[in-house]
This record gives C-alpha cells, sequence and structure tokens, in this order.
C-alpha cells in the first residue's frame, strides 16, 4: 500500500554494511595519520631513570627521544618525542618569533647599511638637515607672507566698518562679505603655518634619532663623525 519493497531482515542488513563501512574508513584514516615505525630495536630511558627497549616505539618514552639501533647495536636512527596539539602549537609560535625576531634584526642591519651609504660622516647628514628644514622654511615663510597680507586687508576692511559701527546692518554686503572671508582665509593660512611648524618638529626628530643612531655605526666602524672626513 505504501510502495514498500524489501524485508525488514534485508534493510537491517545494509545498515549494518554501511556502519561497517564507516568504521572501516575510520580505523584507515587513524592508520594512516600514524607515523610508520621504523624497523630496528627502540631504545631510551624513561622519566624513572629506567633503560627500556622494544621492537616498536616505547609508549613510556612518547615524552622523550627515543634511539632506533641496527642489529649491530648502532643508531639507525632517532626519533623525537610525541608532542600534543597544544605542545605542537607552542612550538610552531616559538618558531614564528624567532623568524620574526630574524627578520628584525635583519631588516635593522640592511637600514643601517643604508644609513652609512647615504651618511658616510656628520656632515653630510647635517647638509640634508639643513636643506629637509630650508624647504619647509620656504613654504612657511610664503605663508606668513599671505597671511601678513590678508591680515592687512582686513584691517582696512574694518576700518571701512567703522562708518557703520552704529548699526552694522547697513554696511554693504559685498563689504561684510569679503571681511568674513578673509577672516576665513587667516584661520586656514594659520593652520597651515602651524603644521609646518609642527613639520619641522617631526623632521628634527627625525634627524635627531637617525644621528644617534650614526654615531654608533660610525664609532663602531672606527671611522670619524666629525663635520668633515
Amino acid at each position: 500500500m505504501f510502495g514498500w519493497t524489501g524485508s525488514a531482515s534485508g534493510y537491517l542488513g545494509r545498515s549494518l554494511l554501511q556502519v561497517v563501512a564507516v568504521a572501516w574508513m575510520l580505523v584507515s584514516l587513524a592508520t594512516q595519520a600514524q607515523p610508520v615505525p621504523i624497523n630496528g630495536v627502540y631504545t631510551c630511558v624513561d622519566a624513572r631513570g629506567r633503560k627500556l627497549t622494544s621492537d616498536r616505539p616505547i609508549a613510556d618514552c612518547a615524552d622523550r627521544e627515543q634511539q632506533v639501533l641496527n642489529p649491530s647495536g648502532t643508531v639507525r636512527a632517532k626519533v623525537g618525542p610525541t608532542l600534543s596539539a597544544y605542545e605542537r602549537s607552542l612550538i610552531e609560535a616559538k618558531e614564528r618569533a624567532e623568524q620574526e625576531e630574524r627578520a628584525r634584526v635583519a631588516e635593522g642591519k640592511r637600514r643601517d647599511r643604508a644609513l652609512l651609504m647615504r651618511y658616510p660622516d656628520q656632515s653630510a647628514h647635517d647638509a640634508e638637515r639643513s636643506e629637509s628644514l630650508g624647504q619647509i622654511g620656504v613654504v612657511r615663510k610664503a605663508a606668513v607672507h599671505r597671511a601678513e597680507e590678508l591680515m592687512r586687508r582686513r584691517t582696512a576692511l574694518l576700518e571701512e566698518m567703522e562708518f557703520y559701527k552704529k548699526d552694522p546692518s547697513k554696511a554693504p554686503l559685498a563689504l561684510r562679505r569679503e571681511i568674513e572671508e578673509v577672516t576665513q582665509s587667516l584661520a586656514v593660512q594659520g593652520r597651515f603655518i602651524a603644521d609646518q611648524d609642527a613639520e619641522i618638529k617631526r623632521t628634527n626628530a627625525r634627524f635627531d634619532e637617525e644621528l644617534s643612531r650614526l654615531k654608533q655605526l660610525w664609532a663602531s666602524q672606527g671611522g670619524t663623525s666629525g663635520k668633515a672626513r
């Protein structure tokens, strides 16, 4: 009535076969995950100081190195301790940290070599500092000059506004608008000048830091760090 085909025993038989197949697959995967034992005699000293031997890896020495001996007694191979996932993660983290430290040291040496090539002595470093500060100074000077012009223009406009001090609302719209624009431009120039002052401080700090490192490098080379060679 329901389209049922086959017997209950046939259904159970198929289910049993599926369970056996899955179990066999899991056993196969577990076997593949285990390291293949090396033929030979395994020997080690366990945590209690006992010297153990076996024809297969010794479970009591899973936390330490084991030697695999040839029939003649010579060492054929060494098997490291069996590590847990947590222990492996610690070792991998330590290796990554060591790699990063080696990379950091290598990068530091590269920067040191580049500094020495660029600045063979202090006179070269001082010259580049002066040039960098000079470029910023030119830009800052232009900004200060522009701010002074704006200040003079604003003073003139405010003098015109004196005619309307009793009732500023009667001042021409163009005059009031220009005063507002000049005031805004002055604020912009003020911020720009402050930025240049901050850039001068950053530049000096960078050159000071470089010079401190360079003095160490020059001294290590036995060279001079004077104003000229």
